[in-house]
């Protein structure tokens, strides 16, 4: 059997069956190596690989090689070092990449306790969760820079420090998180002087923390805004670890193109790899972290599938104002003895607690609705992909008034008008933007349907 061709038709099948980040994290750099009495050998980049590999895919492996042969085989995923002849002189290196990380969490500034494990995964931050685990198996290979964005309390910080705790479980790697606060406070420590007054040790010591590393995860770089002698440094250390192939990994409450306080140098370097938002969680999730917290919590109480709703409806903003609520629900109940939480408990416990944090004076459906009435269509035209003037005009306007009414991002928008690219946002508030200043008409209709609006 021609094995350079077999494999070849194997990749060509499984591309078809898998989605695109599945078939690049766990199939393109692998390789079939060995066809032999019924057993086929396929070489693996990680032990990740072997294990993952093993556990999911089996099935579909065994039957395309069963379509392309005819034949019936054993799969075996082995290491490039495990398939050599010589295993006892590869020792040494087998050790060296699955052996005791060079890093440790506390070391590496991370909270062991956020893990892909215990991430919770719903639609709203599935491709989120997909791409930092594919960063976190290929370090510095599959997306770099990795820039994460979105509101605060909806998981960047625990993805980031996810992807930080396994490539440290997994690998030998050095791995360093922080926020963009140590990162300015580490800066200003240069200007230490020594006794001779002179801070070339210090500078020695930044270097080495920043760079002389293979992971780094700064969080919430929009705060660099406000220090550009500080974004001049991270600019170079940025460039440093890219070239030498490092991995970064940056979180932001915007994407980049939004974060005009920063030099266009750095925002332009954000964009060179994979830009993903998280989104505030859908009423499933929303539930479903209810229950796995309320699972993982040491509380004898039963909670009724009408408090939980009641629970996820009124929080919907972020994940930690419904933990929030879910820690203040649980105190009501234990200091009044209830052995099950009803939703008459869970409105009492949160009465007057969270409307701040639920009512929005001008959300985004709101502003669909109102401008869907003044034009006499409706919210789904908005959200249509229909380029008619009558309803691509006022979808422009509701796009525009979403971002100069809202804090929402462009990303954020589009997702909301029927899954737009956020460049078509840009766009639709640029030429509103625009008419009104030549056109009093619009400047009026934008007014009345500000006022409707509150």
């Amino acid at each position: 059997m021609n094995i350079e061709n077999i494999w070849n038709r194997f990749l060509s099948t499984i591309k078809r069956k898998v989605n695109t980040l599945s078939f690049n994290t766990w199939f393109r750099d692998s390789k079939l190596v060995d066809i032999s009495d019924n057993n086929i050998i396929i070489i693996v980049p990680t032990p990740a690989h072997k294990k993952h590999l093993a556990e999911s895919y089996i099935d579909i492996i065994k039957e395309i090689f069963n379509e392309i042969t005819g034949t019936n085989f054993n799969v075996e995923f082995l290491l490039e070092n495990e398939y050599q002849k010589n295993i006892v002189n590869d020792n040494n290196e087998l050790d060296e990449e699955i052996g005791v990380p060079f890093n440790n969490p506390e070391k590496a500034n991370l909270n062991p306790d956020y893990t892909f494990e215990n991430f919770i995964v719903g639609e709203s931050n599935r491709f989120a969760q997909a791409t930092a685990l594919a960063v976190a198996e290929n370090p510095g290979k599959m997306y770099n820079p990795l820039f994460i964005y979105g509101n605060s309390g909806l998981g960047k910080t625990h993805l980031m420090q996810a992807i930080g705790n396994y490539i440290i479980k997994n690998t030998t790697k050095r791995v360093l998180y922080v926020t963009s606060d140590q990162f300015i406070n580490d800066f200003l420590g240069l200007n230490k002087k020594d006794k001779d007054g002179k801070n070339f040790d210090y500078i020695d010591l930044f270097k080495d923390k920043y760079r002389n590393i293979d992971v780094l995860i700064i969080d919430d770089i929009q705060f660099l805004g406000n220090a550009p002698k500080t974004q001049n440094e991270f600019f170079h250390t940025f460039n440093t670890l890219y070239d030498d192939k490092k991995q970064i990994i940056i979180s932001s409450d915007s994407s980049p193109d939004d974060l005009k306080h920063l030099e266009d140098r750095l925002r332009t370097r954000f964009n060179w790899g994979l830009k993903v938002n998280i989104f505030p969680p859908d009423n499933e999730l929303r539930k479903e972290i209810l229950r796995k917290k309320m699972a993982n919590m040491d509380f004898s109480s039963h909670m009724s599938e009408d408090a939980i709703d009641y629970i996820a409806n009124m929080c919907h903003s972020d994940v930690r104002s419904l933990e929030g609520a879910l820690t203040r629900v649980c105190a009501y109940s234990t200091i009044f003895f209830e052995e099950e939480i009803t939703l008459d408990l869970a409105i009492e416990a949160l009465k007057g607690t969270i409307s701040s944090s639920t009512n929005f004076k001008n959300d985004i459906q709101k502003i669909q609705r109102v401008v869907a009435e003044y034009y006499n269509v409706s919210v789904d035209d908005l959200k249509s992909k229909k380029r008619v003037a009558t309803i691509a005009f006022p979808r422009q306007i509701a796009i525009y008034l979403s971002r100069n009414l809202t804090d929402e991002s462009f990303p954020r928008i589009g997702m909301e008008f029927g899954g737009r690219d956020h460049s078509t946002v840009i766009h639709s508030c640029d030429k509103i933007a625009n008419e009104i200043k030549n056109n009093k008409q619009l400047e009026n209709i934008i007014e009345e349907i500000k006022k409707k609006l509150e």
